[in-house]
């Protein structure tokens, strides 16, 4: 749904952009040639929030009220004028429509006098800010409307705002100005709305849960907790290379080693990665440690956690993602990752198959494999590349390689094989999480591994921290743990298909 645009067509439609910024500082012009303030600080008048008045507007009939808001809309000629403004104050809890948050403005010379009507006209645009006092009353359509009896403008708007934003042809220029965006686009707010209501139902239950809320450096000496590359800078004073975090995990568990049994963190994340329909170098996640639990505990956790937050949010479990229709079950099921490969790929044996093997097959599916790059990284290229995308309903993979899980527990019996696992939805990753490593010399070890293949030329490898180390030689208590992506899970339950309509201001290449 779109909010429509009605005003003095006539009037603009054979201006340039130019031409009617312009015209509109001339009326900017008017205004201080009248010692008129256009951008005070506040309206002269008490106002309220438009989806107050409507609320109680019966009672409001008849009695002196304000109200303020961008004019969305302005039509009518000679002494009469009505003008449509809308605050955004019904939208705030995400349940409701724009309808709440806009009121109808009746503006006629009788009642404002003939030089407050004049300047009105000769200086309000869709598109201004203002204030407007006066008696509500019902016009004969039914409409709650308030006939003005005073007028402030508040900001004077200087661009026309588009008329059909929604219709652009350059559908990136709505993520460059995306404060267009979500004034004219009423399907975006709402699956801004979605996404914060998702957050308060995710915080809801880990408060509940005993988990405590946190917060880790963003900016670190030592990056680490993923196989990713970081965006490095330096710092000045301290003279020295500094990171933005790929995971707030390394921290979480030094909480863990504090005394802080269950602890979670609500943050941004940066990967120096590739931008697609589901990644973003910036990006947000819940991540969440528990002491005493093992990655079976915290599968039946998250899996209770989405369910409650789907059966809140849509009031039943099913939901349609991509025209499939996602049931979330009570229980959800698992599977190995090697024998995804065989599932959904073809690949009979991958797990004993030797790197080149693999590699083969992998570019086969078009996979380009570089020289450096292990057996295990190839399989799990193949499965996010052929595998994930035909995992439609809710499915735990587990049990993946040691290989690229550096700082997940072995799982008994399996040497090769960690406790791990990903839930995977409409054939996207929604969450990864593992029994974490708490031995610090095998920690040492893997990361020295991680050292070797990141001196081969692999840049996504988890660095050597010895600061680290040293906090898991204090003793960290067994422990799971595992990151939500709020972006994705936006997408699935708002059946958003790009992840830059679920972020606010998504990384843009600047226009040439």
């Amino acid at each position: 749904m779109l909010i429509r645009l009605s005003f003095d067509i006539f009037s603009n439609m054979a201006l340039s952009g130019d031409e009617i910024r312009a015209n509109r500082i001339k009326k900017l012009g008017l205004l201080k040639d009248k010692n008129i303030n256009p951008y005070p600080a506040k309206a002269d008048f008490s106002v309220s929030e438009i989806a107050v008045v409507r609320e109680k507007f019966n009672k409001l009939v008849g009695k002196k009220t304000g109200i303020a808001g961008r004019v969305m809309a302005k039509r009518g000629h000679g002494a009469i004028m009505f003008l449509d403004i809308y605050d955004g104050s019904g939208g705030a809890d995400g349940k409701d429509d724009k309808s709440s948050s806009k009121l109808q403005v009746l503006a006629a010379e009788d009642k404002l006098g003939k030089e407050q009507f004049q300047l009105l006209s000769d200086t309000i645009d869709v598109g201004d800010f203002a204030a407007f006092s006066g008696k509500p009353f019902y016009t004969k359509k039914k409409e709650p409307t308030i006939e003005a009896e005073r007028w402030q403008m508040l900001s004077k708007s200087l661009r026309s705002l588009p008329e059909k934003w929604h219709g652009l042809v350059d559908v990136e220029e709505r993520f460059r100005k995306r404060y267009l965006d979500l004034l004219m686009n009423e399907d975006a707010r709402k699956g801004f709305e979605l996404r914060t209501n998702i957050v308060k139902e995710l915080r809801s239950y880990l408060d509940r849960s005993g988990f405590m809320e946190v917060e880790t450096p963003v900016l670190q000496p030592l990056y680490g907790g993923a196989l990713a590359e970081p965006f490095k800078t330096h710092h000045r004073m301290l003279d020295m290379e500094m990171y933005l975090r790929v995971a707030p995990e390394l921290y979480l568990k030094r909480l863990l080693v504090a005394g802080f049994p269950k602890v979670y963190e609500l943050g941004k994340n940066f990967r120096n990665e590739g931008i697609d329909m589901t990644h973003n170098p910036e990006f947000t996640t819940v991540e969440l440690y528990a002491a005493y639990w093992d990655a079976e505990l915290l599968k039946q956790f998250i899996t209770a956690s989405l369910y409650r937050i789907i059966k809140n949010i849509f009031k039943k479990t099913p939901f349609q993602f991509k025209g499939e229709k996602i049931n979330f079950p009570k229980k959800i099921p698992s599977v190995e990752f090697w024998n995804v490969l065989e599932r959904h790929a073809g690949i009979v044996g991958a797990e004993n198959m030797s790197r080149e093997d693999i590699a083969l097959r992998a570019k086969q599916f078009g996979i380009n494999v570089e020289s450096h790059e292990s057996k295990e990284k190839i399989a799990n290229e193949i499965f996010s590349k052929i595998c994930r995308p035909k995992m439609i309903q809710p499915v735990f993979l587990v049990n993946h390689p040691l290989a690229i899980s550096p700082l997940a527990k072995v799982l008994h019996g399996k040497p090769g094989q960690v406790d791990r696992f990903q839930l995977i939805i409409g054939g996207v990753e929604m969450v990864n999480g593992f029994s974490e490593l708490n031995d610090p010399l095998e920690q040492r070890s893997r990361m020295e591994s991680q050292e070797k293949i990141r001196a081969a030329g692999e840049k996504e490898s988890e660095p050597m921290d010895e600061d680290f180390i040293e906090a898991l030689e204090y003793g960290m208590p067994p422990a799971a743990g595992l990151a939500v992506s709020i972006d994705r899970l936006t997408m699935l339950l708002g059946d958003i298909h790009n992840v830059k309509e679920v972020i606010l201001f998504p990384t843009m290449k600047p226009k040439q």
